[in-house]
């Protein structure tokens, strides 16, 4: 296809250099046909003669486009740059991105004018329609004072707000043509009914839109044509939607080109008109457009008008190569696909789950396409972290389901029996502390997990960036501390095969739309027998959440998750991070270290979060630091199992609940602790026996 595209090319380029003189239009011609000289394209948008993004490459400076850093075209008008979707040379349209005219909107007021007077460009009033959303709203066209157009809508109450934009006839919404030649415009929305006329209140102010769209582009979504059917709320989420307009080149431009030759008055391919503004236009500016003649097709702005008859020929080859392109493309990626497979462990996995050893349910085998599809080609936007196993994108499924893709490093062999562990592991757990392993693919080039989707972010945010939206409250720290320590006695001990997550923090720690704690993230977990030692030869984990007797001993145990744990309930407390170097050398950079320094030097108040010391009752955090200062014990016999934790947490939480309706009549009042505190905590609850594991 490339070949031909080439020799046709260096034919037209013969025949134009043949038939000048001027060595200057020989530059002109080359560079025009030259790809390096002039790029045909930025991003995914072409970029057709008589436009350009480099000098010599456009006709006129009106129809430069600019290519930004983002492969983005820009089309400057007048100081306003406009994000370009589409030109087409054979209608002499360009489409662009408009901004949405919005008020009373929380915080969405807007009424951008961009002012198309002194260029080429007018809104084309054949394509494009006038809509206005809002009850009981009038929505004009204004053109210098004066009304050029516009549209009323009413209010329907017992219709829902939000409506299908293919009923925008009069209700709740509505829509007009626009005037021929506009060339700026402004809009003013006013409501009908506001308050007007003696002894009518004044209602609130209601949310009023409008914007000049592109009818085919608002057909293709009103109406599903383009998947989905766009709803008023869909257009109230968005900023800009696409306009179209009508360009040519300018008179004084074109009688320029037909003096040296670029131009012919009598060809037999194409034909160019003139078109004149109205006489009570404000813009005197004429444009050319050029057409090629019935039977003819290309680009007239370079004189590749060309009959239809005798590229049928043409066409057919091209067809039938792209159908055996196709052919050999579609089996390169099935042996693709298939080599993938079992390079990211797709034997593997196979091997494990029909070998017995372990019980899981069946794992879904997603398509590479769908997950492809789902995350936008993997976009940037749609990245939800980045963590030492992977990359987390966000996605939708074609039947609506969000979800979370997490695409993993490359992997080499060690790191492949890990993915394939992870996979295997997760397929074990029922639980709803714990994410949810939806199912897998492995005929990508990096293995792909796909887990339930986790809207609210991670637990270390909810910490360390707070929100006055969202206040971080005793309780549902408290709540939240216990659903992960049960998430975790569940993998210790209630799970099928034990499971030790091996990197426990807070970051890990997902909340879903409730703000219950969901534990994430299994890339480093271990599946053990009851008799089976755990000694690795390297150490893996997160500095300042790791256990200092396996960094020293390289053996992993269930109360290695148990000291993670306790990093987690300091940083609970506290509401400061594992490690941080804002504290000074001093006060040490450790969390753990500053914490226990901080109950041994008799100053715990201090270093309680502000909302930690108003709303927890003493005898409630004294417990809870006791608990924190156990499982941060130096020798892992000296912890309590997660299963004790977990109790534990469950008495503080029900001790907080009966204490809860008598709270609510008392103000809070920060409270000091010291030293002789943790001599009055019941330590019943919270000791840890040698027999503990």
């Amino acid at each position: 296809m490339a070949a031909i595209q080439l020799v046709l090319v260096y034919f037209q380029v013969m025949l134009l250099l043949w038939s000048f003189d001027d060595p200057s239009l020989i530059a002109e011609a080359q560079a025009m046909e030259n790809p390096e000289i002039c790029p045909s394209a930025c991003g995914n948008v072409s970029i057709p003669y008589p436009f350009g993004m480099r000098e010599g490459c456009y006709c006129d400076e009106s129809l430069e486009i600019h290519c930004n850093s983002s492969n983005i075209p820009l089309l400057s008008i007048n100081g306003t740059d406009l994000v370009v979707t589409d030109i087409s040379v054979g209608d002499s349209t360009i489409t662009v991105n408009f901004p949405i005219v919005f008020a009373n909107c929380d915080g969405k007021e807007r009424n951008t004018v961009v002012d198309l007077g002194g260029s080429p460009f007018v809104f084309s009033s054949d394509l494009n329609n006038f809509i206005a959303s809002g009850c009981d709203n009038l929505a004009l066209l204004i053109q210098n004072q004066s009304a050029v157009g516009g549209c009323m809508s009413i209010c329907d109450h017992e219709r829902s707000n939000n409506y299908l934009l293919s009923s925008c006839s009069g209700i709740n919404c509505c829509q007009t043509s626009i005037p021929s030649y506009l060339k700026v415009y402004n809009v003013t929305l006013e409501g009908v009914n506001d308050g007007k006329g003696p002894g009518k209140k004044q209602p609130a102010k209601k949310c009023r839109h409008a914007y000049l769209v592109d009818g085919n582009w608002m057909d293709n979504r009103v109406y599903g044509w383009s998947g989905s059917i766009m709803t008023s709320y869909d257009i109230r989420d968005m900023d800009h939607v696409p306009v179209v307009l009508d360009w040519g080149i300018e008179l004084r431009v074109y009688e320029s080109l037909v003096n040296i030759g670029l131009f012919s008055n009598t060809s037999n391919t194409y034909n160019c008109q003139v078109l004149n503004p109205p006489p009570d236009s404000t813009s005197q500016m004429a444009t050319v457009q050029c057409f090629c003649k019935a039977g003819f097709a290309g680009n007239p702005y370079l004189g590749h008008c060309e009959g239809i008859g005798v590229g049928f020929g043409a066409l057919f080859l091209l067809i039938g190569l792209w159908q055996l392109y196709k052919v050999f493309k579609r089996r390169r990626n099935e042996r693709l696909r298939e080599r993938y497979f079992k390079r990211n462990g797709g034997l593997l996995l196979q091997e494990q789950l029909s070998s017995g050893e372990v019980h899981v349910e069946k794992v879904k085998l997603f398509a590479s396409k769908e997950l492809d599809k789902a995350t936008d080609h993997y976009n940037v936007n749609r990245m939800l972290g980045q963590g030492g196993q992977g990359t987390v994108y966000k996605g939708m499924l074609a039947d609506g389901k969000i979800i979370a893709v997490k695409k993993s490093k490359i992997l080499d062999e060690g790191n492949l029996r890990q993915f394939i562990n992870e996979v295997v592991i997760l397929s074990q757990i029922n639980h709803r502390n714990v994410v949810k392993l939806l199912g897998c693919c492995l005929e990508t080039e990096v293995p792909l997990l796909v887990y339930e989707f986790i809207p609210n972010g991670t637990l270390s945010q909810l910490l360390h960036s707070p929100s006055d939206e969202l206040p971080f409250t005793w309780e549902m720290r408290l709540r939240i501390a216990t659903e992960v320590a049960g998430a975790l006695s569940y993998l210790h001990s209630a799970a099928s095969i034990p499971i030790y997550h091996r990197d426990v923090k807070s970051t890990n720690i997902l909340l879903d739309d409730k703000y219950r704690a969901k534990v994430a993230d299994f890339g480093t977990s271990k599946s053990v027998t009851i008799d089976q030692t755990h000694v690795t030869t390297l150490v893996q984990g997160t500095f300042g959440y790791l256990d200092p007797e396996y960094f020293q001993s390289s053996q992993f145990t269930d109360k290695s998750d148990v000291y993670s744990f306790g990093v987690v309930l300091v940083e609970l407390l506290t509401g400061q991070k594992a490690v941080s170097f804002c504290r000074s050398e001093d006060e040490a950079r450790s969390l753990v270290t500053y914490f226990l320094m901080s109950i041994e030097d008799n100053r715990l108040s201090g270093i309680l979060d502000p909302q930690v010391k108003v709303q927890g009752r003493k005898e409630d955090i004294m417990m809870v630091a006791v608990l924190a200062k156990n499982c941060l014990s130096m020798k892992g016999k000296e912890r309590p199992a997660m299963k004790e934790v977990t109790m534990v947490l469950e008495g503080i939480r029900n001790s907080h609940e009966c204490q809860k309706s008598a709270k609510d009549f008392i103000i809070p009042q920060e409270i000091d602790y010291d030293a002789n505190d943790f001599m009055e905590v019941p330590w019943h609850l919270v000791s840890v026996t040698a027999d503990s594991d």
